[in-house]
């Protein structure tokens, strides 16, 4: 994902076209004829409060007003129908008025209204139609008494021990259709838990007896037997067949067929995997009840592996003796053994540009056992067209290189339970090279070895684990830079980006609700870490006396080791507000601390902020620290150079803390093939040193500051949704800016008429950024820029 930050020309050409878009053709009866009107507005009476809302969704949906912007799209893009862009206008029709009456009706009646009448009027006004349905409902109608009548004693047990978990039926309640079918679905499902795999909905009716006079009704559940029978037959697993085809979906001449034990059988076509990919994830066991929720848990974990496509639900076949057993059959196709992926970006503001390359090689199933290689390459090189003797030219490269083989399975030297029940747990084995590079300044290389485990305690919790990370990371930094930076005390620069480290450290991580992110329903999501690092080279180190370098850090194998605690969270709260209209609050806090061996951390365990999933009104890394100004560098001579080698490291903190706030809504169903979406937010938050230090004057934590401190972003976007994957623009807009004091941090109120162009206050910004100056004595440095466009994929949270 990249952020971008265009010229400002360009940013109001941008919004110059969407409201040219939005605005073409306001009129929403362009184009309908003379006999004909357009639904603008429907209108319930009479229905009960609780049902009004629903209600609405019986409308004929060619009957329901238009949304205005899909309207418009759908007039300035279709074509005389030749295109199917936005929403076609809803042309009133008598007929369909009639039948959404009707609908409306029979809603009410399965609602318990039984007497309920509906009647329907139209007022056409300009070629604009008004629809009202007014609703008289009567007397609600409650259920008196309730019984059953099961013909199979068994049967009758069960129903009588579960229903007390699902039922809506009770004596005194609603009398519901809708609450009857969800029971008869319900117990359906039981009796599919508790072996009764020849069970069918069928079998369950409901017979009510009403009385009109009283407004009641009396209701008799009952189960019949199958046909000839005097019980419902229970049936138990049997052997179970697993069949793997090639990729090609085919199984020519033949494959050995292995026994793997009293229950299992399996017959490979592909030759490419061991018994155990597929029999670990078959959760009926021979001589246990069928139940039809291992079965879909079956087909659902053998999806995940992700080596195989097409998964269908096992099969089951009756043995021909009356032993009541089910022998299963298990077919799978496997997906393409190696795919290589190649992606590439291009990046550009304010007079830089790049790109970014990268190339995934995947092996889905090395060894035999649905076990994943990766190998990942990616290179982003940064120009910049700036004028100044250090950002002339390239910028920065970053090259990295990683390799990680993932198990769908634990990988423990002791026996550990099969965690699969909620999800397939994975062991991981990565090791990741990177080699960072910025004129000017620094050369960065580390190297990354870590072992993972991830899991799921429930469907809502999953847990990961890496017991061990080492990392080992090495920098040199150019010696005019250094020279400069320690002439300004600036030494904690050279130290983070210039120094030689190691450590040993193990993360933990726990999420809660990750299953719910992408629906509509009112959740809670949480995600908090641990990271601790260089405790037990500490203790190694005072074991064998290590000696102690010129800093009076210990030493292990010639390099001093980093120690620190890192704790971060990720709290979000998502409120549905009907339809595809959704509300969330975030709130994402997290501090690190360096001790023992360190008094900083390392470059890599810093917090930055600003970006696409962030504060996105800043670029990346360019927000805080705290109240921190670049300006404080002064100006001229080696402040100049100072600013400009430190462009993109100088915003870190030891603290973070970030808050959002957005509302998701939809705008139309059909934007050429993608579903569009339209979003509001409110960013605020910033990064902050631990400690009062000389090179960021103002940017440390206090109490006392944290509003003064805190920047806030505000901005709007487009959610472009493919079904598979959402690609979004976001435009967003600096509000509050701390790096200035008192009412000029309220930059976009204070500066309203600076947005789009420039005046006195972005000038006065340029001299006290500068950089240097061109051949023709021109200041050149770092423009003040209030908006950020923000392309990324997928949600920002």
């Amino acid at each position: 994902m990249k952020a971008y930050n265009t010229p400002g020309h360009f940013r109001l050409a941008i919004l110059s076209i969407l409201v040219v878009i939005i605005g073409a053709g306001c009129s929403v009866t362009r184009g309908i004829k003379d006999n004909q009107a357009i639904v603008r507005k429907v209108t319930i009476k009479g229905v009960d409060k609780e049902f009004s809302e629903e209600a609405l969704n019986y409308v004929d949906k060619e009957q329901q007003p238009n949304n205005w912007l899909n309207l418009q799209f759908y007039y300035l893009f279709s074509g005389n129908g030749k295109r199917k862009i936005g929403e076609a206008p809803a042309l009133l029709d008598s007929n369909l008025v009639e039948f959404s009456r009707l609908q409306i009706q029979k809603y009410l009646v399965n609602k318990g209204f039984l007497k309920a009448k509906v009647a329907d009027s139209i007022i056409v006004k300009k070629k604009k139609a008004q629809l009202f349905f007014t609703a008289t409902e009567g007397p609600l109608f409650k259920i008196r008494n309730f019984k059953d009548s099961i013909a199979d004693p068994k049967v009758q047990e069960l129903y009588r021990k579960t229903r007390k978990d699902y039922s809506h039926i009770n004596k005194g309640s609603r009398f519901d259709t809708d609450s009857l079918a969800y029971d008869r679905d319900q117990f359906y499902l039981v009796m599919k838990r508790n072996g009764y795999y020849d069970f069918y909905r069928q079998y369950i009716n409901y017979l009510p007896d009403s009385s009109f006079n009283k407004s009641i009704v009396d209701v008799v559940m009952t189960i019949d037997n199958p046909q000839g029978k005097t019980e419902h037959p229970v049936y138990t697993i049997n052997n179970t067949l697993v069949t793997v085809a090639r990729s090609n979906g085919r199984t020519p001449g033949k494959a050995d067929t292995i026994q793997v034990d009293s229950q299992f059988r399996f017959v490979d076509f592909s030759g490419k995997f061991k018994p155990r990919t597929v029999t670990d994830y078959i959760f009926q066991r021979k001589g246990e009840l069928y139940d039809i929720d291992k079965q879909t848990l079956t087909t659902s974990r053998l999806s995940e592996l992700n080596v195989f496509r097409n998964v269908p639900n096992p099969t089951y076949e009756k043995l021909p003796d009356s032993s009541n057993r089910l022998n299963t059959k298990i077919d799978v196709v496997p997906l393409k053994l190696m795919s290589d992926r190649v992606e590439a970006e291009f990046l550009f503001n304010q007079g830089r540009f790049g790109y970014n390359l990268g190339n995934t090689f995947t092996n889905r199933n090395i060894f035999k056992q649905a076990a994943t290689l990766q190998i990942k390459l990616n290179w982003s090189i940064l120009f910049d067209n700036g004028n100044s003797s250090v950002n002339q030219g390239i910028q920065n490269q970053d090259f990295r290189a990683g390799a990680s083989v993932i198990y769908p399975r634990l990988l423990l030297p002791f026996k550990f339970p099969n965690l699969a029940k909620f999800g397939v747990p994975h062991t991981t084995f990565s090791t990741n090279f990177q080699l960072f590079y910025q004129k000017g300044l620094v050369e960065r290389r580390s190297f990354i070895n870590s072992v993972t485990y991830d899991f799921f305690e429930t469907a809502r919790k999953q847990h990961s684990v890496t017991p061990i990370s080492i990392e080992f990371s090495s920098g040199s930094i150019d010696p005019v830079a250094k020279a400069e930076l320690l002439k300004q005390n600036r030494y904690s620069y050279v130290y983070l980006i210039g120094r030689t480290t190691f450590t040993s450290g193990s993360q933990y991580t726990f999420q809660y609700n990750a299953q719910e992110l992408n629906s509509y329903k009112n959740f809670i999501y949480f995600r908090g870490g641990l990271d601790l690092g260089g405790g037990t080279l500490s203790l190694l180190s005072k074991l064998v006396n290590a000696p102690r370098d010129t800093l009076g850090q210990r030493t292990l194998f010639g390099y001093a080791f980093s120690q620190y605690v890192k704790t971060e969270v990720d709290y979000r709260w998502y409120r549905s507000l009907g339809g595809e209209k959704q509300f969330i609050f975030r709130f994402n806090p997290g501090i690190g601390v360096p001790y023992g061996n360190s008094n900083q951390l390392i470059f890599e365990k810093n917090f930055y902020t600003g970006g696409a999933n962030d504060i996105r009104a800043w670029l990346p890394r360019t927000l805080g620290p705290g109240q921190f100004n670049r300006a404080s560098y002064g100006v001229g001579g080696a402040a100049d150079t100072t600013r400009a080698r430190l462009k993109y490291l100088d915003q870190f903190g030891e603290i973070k803390m970030v808050a959002n706030m957005e509302y998701r809504y939809k705008l139309m169903d059909n934007f050429f093939g993608t579903k569009l979406k339209g979003a509001f937010f409110i960013d605020a938050g910033n990064v902050w040193r631990l400690h009062k230090t000389a090179d960021n004057p103002n940017g440390e934590f206090r109490f006392n500051n944290i509003l003064q401190s805190t920047a806030i972003g505000i901005g709007t976007g487009l959610r472009f949704d493919l079904g598979f994957f959402v690609f979004r623009l976001d435009a967003a807009f600096k509000f509050k800016d701390p790096q200035f004091n008192g009412s000029e941090q309220w930059v976009f109120v204070k500066h309203f008429d600076e947005l789009f162009k420039t005046g006195e206050f972005k000038e006065a910004y340029l001299r006290a950024n500068k950089t240097g100056v061109d051949k023709n004595g021109k200041i050149v440095g770092d423009n003040y820029s209030f908006m950020q466009l923000n392309f990324g994929i997928g949600l920002p949270f």
